[in-house]
């Protein structure tokens, strides 16, 4: 695979106007829309109360008996598959596919599946460490990661939920992104940067600590992705920490109920 620093960019009036409004709509059907509602979520709550005092959640919960609503959470997570879909389609080249692109192939699964553990290591322990930090200053919003229940639908939702997160981001924040604005010109950094504050601000709605955490996870799975040219270990490590946060989130819950548990629980 060629490296990231030797993609050619296109100087064409035409294309390089053809490529802002490709990335915009893409961004408009996905993370970039998450972004403008979660910078809007953390400006509201901000008005209300203080952070520490406030709740959100990532993953509803609903009722065993309520059948239609877990098909409609399953419809939303599936259909939350169709950007994915659509920005490997936009990659795709007469000679060579979209998921070889990005690197998004069980082509050397192994050594993505060790570089995705060692970047959990990385990214999903100080992570867990700043929001801990963040709940103590009253700076982060207590996140309710998983439903605390045990019906049989829980765990095949957030599974689903952890991989839809991990492909959504990493596909269209790293793979299809860094090839998009190359193509424009910008410069290395200056795309692990900007994609970095991208990623941070759809998690702003959390507070201030999953947003400075979310933007260093940025950064560092931009600069592993410009020496790798791969997406898959930044999709198994991005599934594997949501997997941890999702499962472990009651156990977290009830060991360290003032950290993770209910405000004022």
């Amino acid at each position: 695979m060629a490296a990231f620093t030797d993609l050619p960019t296109d100087s064409s009036p035409r294309r390089r106007a053809r490529l802002w409004w490709e990335i915009v709509i893409v961004l408009s059907l996905s993370l970039g829309r998450s972004a403008v509602y979660s910078v809007l979520s953390l400006i509201e709550a901000l008005t209300r109360a203080p952070l520490s005092d406030q709740q959100t959640s990532l993953n509803p919960g609903a009722a065993p008996s309520e059948v239609w609503d877990v098909i409609s959470q399953f419809l939303s997570a599936l259909f939350g598959f169709a950007p994915v879909a659509l920005a490997i389609y936009l990659l795709w080249e007469p000679a060579r596919s979209g998921f070889a692109k990005i690197g998004l192939t069980f082509e050397r699964f192994g050594r993505g599946l060790g570089g995705g553990v060692l970047l959990v290591l990385v990214i999903g322990v100080p992570g867990l460490v700043l929001y801990a930090i963040g709940r103590e200053l009253g700076i982060t919003v207590q996140v309710d990661a998983s439903p605390l229940d045990s019906s049989w639908w829980t765990v095949p939702l957030l599974l689903l939920a952890a991989l839809r997160a991990g492909l959504l981001e990493e596909v269209i924040m790293v793979g299809y992104l860094f090839d998009r604005l190359r193509l424009l010109g910008w410069n290395t950094w200056t795309i692990i940067l900007s994609t970095a504050v991208l990623r941070g601000s759809y998690h702003a709605y959390q507070g201030f600590g999953p947003l400075i955490g979310n933007m260093a996870m940025g950064v560092v799975f931009g600069w592993v992705y410009s020496r790798w040219g791969r997406v898959m270990p930044l999709v198994v490590a991005h599934v594997l920490i949501d997997i941890i946060a999702f499962v472990g989130y009651p156990l977290a819950a009830a060991w360290w109920p003032g950290v993770f548990g209910p405000p004022g629980g």
